[in-house]
């Protein structure tokens, strides 16, 4: 028995503890952010199940939600030459970020953890080439094209991609560099590495997920580019964004199609992304957290 009961006082009642509104308003951040996430997938959502209706089925107004599946929209695609174009595509995608990578890295480093003079005026200067308009500079760009023969080539966009995502990568990837202690670097050096060894083995096994974020984008960038494509190309170099203009005819739009043809074109960079997605969270985050 207490001493305040011995005494005849009563002991204080404890304060009755308040419910918090935390979990309520982090329930309701939650469901937000659900609905605004399945807003944003909801037209991809239907892309797909509009590739597996029939055509007549793609036009109801209201939409047909309870259909039978086919596949005659991806055999139709596969039959009117969307290998062709993958193939140009996946070749002018893969070779321009593997350029953009061997030039970038170099110079992100150079800029970065060994800087060069006129650093700053570097980087402007990588910064003032994406500052023109794309459709100011394609009637030279066709002309110069054009005069050296190199109209409807796929190495035309190789190098067209290169530099059109070479400034975004050195951006890019000068970031993550300038995350490294450079006293690494130090140490590698007084351990008798050479430069080279120390990038290789020190510098590039920190910022890979960097490296693998920026490869993506690029990726993505050189994927979906179009108005290149469209002014530069006819048949022989014809990517898939180019393809996907074709089902957009006079008559209307061959909604089941396209949707089939978009669907087909989506698939590698979805891989790429999924095959990538821990290196890209890390690349995306790299630096957040000390």
């Amino acid at each position: 028995m207490s001493i305040a009961t011995t005494a005849g006082i009563d002991a204080p009642a404890a304060a009755p503890v308040r419910p918090t509104r935390r979990p309520v308003r982090d329930s309701v951040w939650a469901i937000l952010a659900w609905v605004i996430a399945l807003g944003f997938f909801f037209p991809v959502l239907w892309m797909v199940l509009t590739a597996f209706k029939e055509e007549g089925d793609a036009y109801t107004d209201p939409p047909k939600l309870l259909f039978t599946p086919t596949l005659q929209q991806f055999r139709d695609v596969l039959h009117s030459g969307i290998g062709t174009t993958l193939l140009n595509s996946v070749f002018a995608t893969g070779i321009s970020t593997l350029l953009v990578l061997l030039l970038g890295i170099p110079a992100a480093f150079a800029l970065s953890l060994r800087p060069v003079r006129k650093t700053r005026d570097a980087l402007f200067f990588f910064v003032s080439t994406k500052m023109l308009p794309v459709v100011a500079a394609i009637i030279p760009l066709y002309v110069i094209v054009g005069d050296i023969g190199m109209l409807d080539n796929i190495w035309t966009l190789v190098i067209l991609y290169t530099a059109m995502n070479l400034p975004i990568a050195v951006w890019m990837m000068r970031s993550f560099f300038l995350e490294v202690p450079g006293e690494l670097l130090e140490a590698a050096t007084m351990d008798g590495a050479g430069l080279w060894t120390s990038v290789r083995e020190v510098i590039l096994p920190l910022v890979s997920p960097g490296i693998a974020a920026t490869a993506l984008i690029c990726l993505i960038f050189s994927w979906n580019e179009f108005f290149f494509a469209v002014n530069l190309t006819a048949v022989q170099a014809q990517t898939v964004p180019v393809f996907l203009v074709g089902f957009i005819t006079g008559q209307g739009l061959y909604w089941a199609q396209l949707s089939a043809a978009a669907v087909l074109t989506a698939l590698p960079v979805v891989l790429a992304g999924w095959i990538a997605q821990n290196k890209l969270v890390r690349g995306l985050s790299f630096g957040a957290i000390k």
